[in-house]
Formats: structure tokens, C-alpha cells, sequence
């Protein structure tokens, strides 16, 4: 079987192969796109052609939208003459679930693939014709962060940027520059509008884009290239809009052994390659099933109707409060801070990690505790649920074969929107971020992560990061495994950077207690496991100190509106009255270690569920009280401090608190 379109005509050996088909003619619509082109993309690869791919492939076998995506690289041409060319710009989505299926569909909605390479004649003029044409409605964008970018850290142009301002409009080759030509051309052309819309996984996404295309062209004016006429164009949104989305999709690098199975099963040369540029593709792509696109609704030339495909469309302020949930709390945060410390212990894929005892306890802090108390609503998606999934389905995933090599690429880069946001949140809500644990713990695992040097002491690779080198350098010359004392004042220098962290970090009060934690980490083979046990298990976290204080459930608590029938019952199966009340019909009944508190109530719920509460017995019912109150949980009892009974001998002292399912936990002291 061939991934091409005469391939796909033999559709019983693609069903025997357990691959679906489109049910569209692909053929047909590639010629449809070439004619009347209304979606363009730049930037062809993995998460394109799962993600956005996906979206165009709903619309069309719905019959709601009528030519597919024009896909346009600027960066790596081997993925045309690889990965689309020899297989007619077909492309297989692999979707992996949690519960092991998978789900093959061929998608076939890339109806036409150009470079824009103003080097290629031919190229360039047909990338011109197609920004012409007025059904033009959307360009779209996955080119990375990096894409956008135009100047070093020291704010000087990039050389290849300064090549495009001096030789442009003609001749150009970065995408803001190669958008702010196409966009003279459309202007001249009759300035039909347009929509420029980045789907790249970084904050204010379409504001970034803006500010590039319009720094670039800019200059061309400075310099008499451009009119202010065509400035006025690209400068008002009423016509060239940039809307802001949030993109969620974990998209792993194609895996060998999907690229076997897919050969086995009669598929012709599915075997990933790897680009002289260091992109990794293959004719398919890999990636988990729940995916998740909010896009602010500004499109002056109209649009395909995105939201029948499940993207959520909606203003740019909604937009940016998804966008800093998922990315400043949920999912990247957490991806974050999991792949230093898998690489420092041991674990190839990040799904391992989420099993890990430490990692996983470290993994919700950051999130369910930390990053909760600040996170953003954006309403549309509930923050409680994006995480439950991320938990429950989506890190744990397996089979989804996600590296944290993969995910710790650039992440010198990441580091300030991911934990940076966090910080100056607690510092704006508390003046300061002293009470935060799980952040710094992550911070500190970056640090020892660019050691290089594993917990065991031995020594790996650390991921591509080209903008981090000059970090990795310095903290490789001046810090050593086993070798704490010479910290001394070598990491102000890198906490208090604001450029990194988003802030200072002793300002924000937690730079202190990440230079103890790495001096810690540091102090030889073991020591990174042994500090995430003490500051997340250990006496004095506030887990600590519940493990050490709750010993074991005390009761459980039954209403009931028939008391003696209730006492009847319970000592029928062999329980025995361990005490009662004489002034109320309360009593608690025992079965060896088995003890139920029941009472008369009002709030009786004669269903499946009945029991009204579980109550733990702990040690000290005071301190109990001054930890979770000190934690921010929810109280249903004894919100001002624990509630006295006058049960048994000497009493009992008592509150409750709400869970996420609204259920009620009771801690309890017997005095």
C-alpha cells in the first residue's frame, strides 16, 4: 500500500490495515485550494498536520468548507521534497489513547505545498498570486517562538534580519519579513483583508506577530520601500487582524515504532527521517487525542466555521486568560518541571515520571496547590478540569512515547513565563512569594539539570538549547557535584536576572531558599532524590505534617431520620454501641476496627451515597487545624477554629472541610 492518491483508491486493503480513509476526494480538493485558496499555513510540520489538519479534515467531510490548506515552508525545504512531494501531500494522523487503542486516518486536505523562497522565481510568484487572491480569507502560523524573532539578546537584529530589511521587499527570508512582502502585494493588489493568525505556543501570540511584521516593514519605510498608504493597510486590524489563540496538543517526534507497526500492517516507507536542519518528520504523525484551540473571533475577510470543529471562538481577553492558565499553570509549567528532574533520575519518557512518587507529588503542587491559587479563569474552559484530564489521561499516557528530551528543548526560554508568572502573582496577591515550595524546587532542578550530570553522577546530554548556552556555561563552571561550599554568592547573579526569571528572585523572597535547595542537590550522588523527599514529604511540609499527625480513619457518618431502626440494624450485623449520646440520638457503634457515627438529621439521603462524611483521627487536633487552615482548603465546620462535642469520656474536638466532588472529611481528635 502507498500513502499517495492512487495508493488510497485500494480503500479494502487500507480498512483491512485498520486505517481509515478520508471520505472526500483529495485529489479533487488539492485542485479546489489551488484555484480559490482561503487557508494558508506557514509551518508544515508535526503539530500542523495532526492539529490543524485535523480541523480542515472535519470541516470538509462535513461539507462546510469547500478547498483545503495551502502549506507554505520558509525554513526547512526537505520536508517538501521528503515528507509531502512523494506522497502527494498526504499525511497519516496516529492517534494514541491512554487506554492503549489507537485511532489511523489518512488525512488529505494539503491541497497544495509552496516554498517561500523569493530565491525561486517560480516559487515566489506563486506564493504572490495566492496572498492576491481575494478568497484569501486566514494565514495561519506554527514556526515556533523563534519565528517571530528579530533581534539577539542584546537587541541587535539578527544578521539574516538585517539582510531582509536591506534587501527586502524583493528579496527575503524570514517569515515576519516574507508576510510584510506578501502584504504589499495584496495591498496592491486591491487590499483585500486578510487575518494573520499565530497558533505558536507563546503568550499574546498574535501580538508578537504584529509587532515583527510591522517592525519589518517599518523599517522599509524608513528607508522610502513602502508607502504610508500601505502602512495605514497593515497597521489597521479592520483589516490585517492579528487574533491571539491558545494551542494545546502534545505532539511527540514520529516513533520508529509506530513507523514498524504501520509497515507491517502493508505501508510503504513510513520510516521517520531527520532533515539537515534537524527536523523530525515522517509521512505520519504521532500524538494523544485531546486537543484544545481558543481563538479570538477577528477575522475582516471571514473565515471557515472553525467552531464546528471544535475550537472555541471567542475575544482576545478570554483568549489570553487560556492561555496563561495552560501555560503559566496547567500543562507547561508542570512539563517544565518534571524533565529536569526525569533526565536527572533516570526516566527516558515523561510519562514514567508521572509514576514517580516524588515527581508526581512535585507535579501537583506545581499545578493543584501552587499554581491554583492564582490561576487564571478563563470561563470557557474550567481550570479543575483541564488539570483532572492532564492527570488522569494525558501525562500518564504511556503509549504516547513523549521524551523529556523533547520537552526540555529551548527551556532556558521558558522558564520565565512558566514559573515567572506564578512568582510575580504571589508576590502582587501576598507581597511576596516566601510560601511557595514546589516553584523553587523546580527552578533549583533546572539549575542542576544543566550540570549534566545525572543523580547518580553520571553524565548525560543536556537538550538542544541554543539561547541557554550561555547559562549552561557559566553554571557548569562554577558549580561542581559534592561540592556545596562553593556556592557561596555565584547564583545571584542568575536568580536575581530578571530577563530570565520575569523578576529577582531574592526581591520576590524565594532566592534564598533556592540557593539552599541547590547547595543540597548539589552535595553528591542521591542528594536530588533526598531533597525532594524532605521538602515535599518531609516534617515540616505541610504533607509531612499530616502524614505524621492523621493515623487513621475514625469514623464514618450516617444521618438518618430512623434512629432505632438504624441501631437495629448495625448491631445485627455485629456491631456493638461504643457510645451514645443521653441528650440526643447520636451514637457511635463499633465492629472491631470498623466504627459508624450515626445520628438524627434533617439532610438525610435515602440513595445510593448516603453516608454524609468520613472522619480521621489525628494526634493533635490544633496544629492539624493551623496546617490546613494555613493551606487555603475549603472549610464546611470549624472554619474559626475546631468544634467541641461533649462525646464520649472527655469529649471530642473536630472540623471538616469540602473536597473537589463536594464530599466532607472530618478531622478528629478523641480528648
Amino acid at each position: 500500500m502507498k500513502l499517495t492518491f492512487a495508493g488510497i483508491k485500494d480503500r479494502e486493503a487500507f480498512a483491512k490495515a485498520d486505517i481509515r480513509l478520508p471520505g472526500y476526494d483529495p485529489e479533487a480538493l488539492a485542485e479546489k485550494t489551488r484555484q480559490n485558496p482561503v487557508w494558508v499555513h506557514f509551518g508544515i510540520g508535526n503539530i500542523f498536520r495532526v492539529f490543524n489538519g485535523s480541523i480542515a479534515d472535519q470541516l470538509v467531510e462535513s461539507g462546510l468548507m469547500e478547498s483545503g490548506i495551502t502549506c507554505v515552508e520558509s525554513f526547512d525545504y526537505e520536508v517538501l521534497d521528503k515528507i509531502y512531494t512523494p506522497f502527494d501531500n498526504l499525511s497519516l494522523n496516529v492517534i494514541l489513547h491512554a487506554d492503549g487503542t489507537v485511532d489511523r486516518k489518512v488525512i488529505g486536505v494539503f491541497g497544495e505545498a509552496v516554498r517561500a523562497d523569493a530565491s525561486c522565481p517560480e516559487c515566489w510568484a506563486r506564493l504572490k498570486e495566492i496572498f492576491c487572491s481575494p478568497t484569501l480569507q486566514m494565514v495561519t502560523f506554527t514556526i515556533t517562538e523563534k519565528g517571530y524573532a528579530l533581534k539577539d539578546e542584546n537587541g541587535a537584529y539578527y544578521p539574516f534580519v538585517l539582510k531582509d530589511i536591506e534587501q527586502g521587499p524583493a528579496l527575503v527570508s524570514s517569515v515576519p519579513a516574507i508576510l510584510a512582502a506578501m502584504l504589499k502585494e495584496r495591498f496592491e493588489a486591491g487590499g483585500t483583508p486578510l487575518a494573520l493568525v499565530s497558533m505558536d505556543n507563546c503568550s499574546r501570540n498574535g501580538e508578537t506577530l504584529r509587532n515583527a511584521v510591522l517592525e519589518v516593514a517599518g523599517e522599509w519605510y524608513r528607508q522610502g520601500k513602502v508607502t504610508p498608504e500601505y502602512m495605514s493597510f497593515i497597521s489597521d486590524e479592520a483589516q490585517v487582524s492579528f487574533p491571539w489563540t491558545m494551542i494545546d496538543k502534545i505532539t511527540p517526534r514520529p516513533s520508529e515504532e509506530i513507523a514498524g507497526d504501520l509497515e507491517a500492517r502493508g505501508l510503504e516507507n513510513m520510516m521517520p527521517v531527520v532533515t539537515s536542519k534537524h527536523t523530525f518528520i515522517a509521512p505520519f504523525v504521532n500524538a494523544e487525542g485531546p486537543q484544545y484551540l481558543v481563538v479570538e473571533d477577528r477575522f475582516p475577510n471571514g473565515r471557515p466555521p472553525l467552531e464546528k470543529a471544535g475550537v472555541y471562538m471567542t475575544d482576545r481577553e478570554t483568549v489570553n486568560k487560556s492561555e496563561r492558565m495552560k501555560v503559566t499553570v496547567c500543562l507547561n509549567p508542570v512539563h517544565t518541571a518534571l524533565t529536569t528532574y526525569d533526565c536527572l533520575l533516570g526516566y527516558e519518557y515523561f510519562a514514567d515520571g508521572m509514576f514517580d512518587p516524588e515527581l508526581a507529588e512535585l507535579a501537583r503542587r506545581v499545578s493543584y496547590v501552587e499554581g491554583m491559587d492564582v490561576v487564571p479563569d478563563p470561563e470557557i474552559l474550567s481550570p479543575t478540569e483541564f488539570l483532572d484530564e492532564l492527570f488522569t489521561e494525558r501525562f500518564p499516557n504511556k503509549y504516547l512515547g513523549d521524551t523529556s528530551q523533547r520537552i526540555s528543548v529551548d527551556i532556558s526560554q521558558m522558564v520565565g513565563i512558566r514559573f515567572g508568572e506564578t512568582i510575580k502573582a504571589y508576590v502582587q496577591k501576598y507581597g511576596t512569594a516566601e510560601k511557595l515550595v514546589a516553584l523553587p524546587l523546580a527552578i533549583t532542578g533546572w539549575l542542576r539539570y544543566m550540570l549534566a550530570v545525572d543523580d547518580n553522577g553520571t553524565a548525560f546530554e543536556l537538550a538542544p538549547d541554543p539561547r541557554g548556552k550561555e547559562i549552561w556555561d557559566y553554571m557548569q563552571k562554577n558549580f561542581r557535584l559534592g561540592h556545596p561550599e562553593e556556592v557561596g554568592e555565584k547564583l545571584k547573579p542568575v536568580l536575581s536576572n530578571a530577563n530570565i526569571f520575569g523578576s529577582n528572585l531574592y526581591e520576590s523572597g524565594i532566592g534564598s531558599k533556592i540557593e539552599e535547595m541547590f547547595k543540597e542537590e548539589i552535595a553528591g550522588p542521591g542528594a536530588v532524590r533526598e531533597v525532594l523527599k524532605k521538602y515535599l514529604w518531609g516534617k515540616e511540609t505541610f504533607t509531612g505534617k499530616m502524614r505524621e499527625q492523621v493515623t487513621n480513619i475514625q469514623h464514618l457518618g450516617l444521618p438518618t431520620d430512623h434512629f432505632i431502626e438504624t441501631l437495629a440494624f448495625y448491631e445485627g450485623l455485629g456491631f456493638t454501641i461504643d457510645w451514645k449520646a443521653t441528650d440526643r440520638e447520636c451514637a457511635f457503634l463499633r465492629l472491631n476496627e470498623v466504627v459508624i457515627e450515626t445520628y438524627t438529621s434533617d439532610q438525610v439521603h435515602p440513595v445510593w451515597g448516603a453516608w454524609d462524611h468520613i472522619a480521621m483521627n489525628v494526634r493533635d487536633i490544633d496544629k492539624v487545624y493551623e496546617a490546613v487552615k494555613a493551606a487555603g482548603y475549603t472549610f464546611a465546620e470549624g472554619e474559626d477554629g475546631p468544634v467541641y462535642l461533649p462525646y464520649y469520656a472527655n469529649g471530642v474536638k473536630f472540623f471538616t472541610i469540602i473536597g473537589p466532588n463536594n464530599e466532607k472529611l472530618e478531622f478528629n481528635q478523641i480528648l
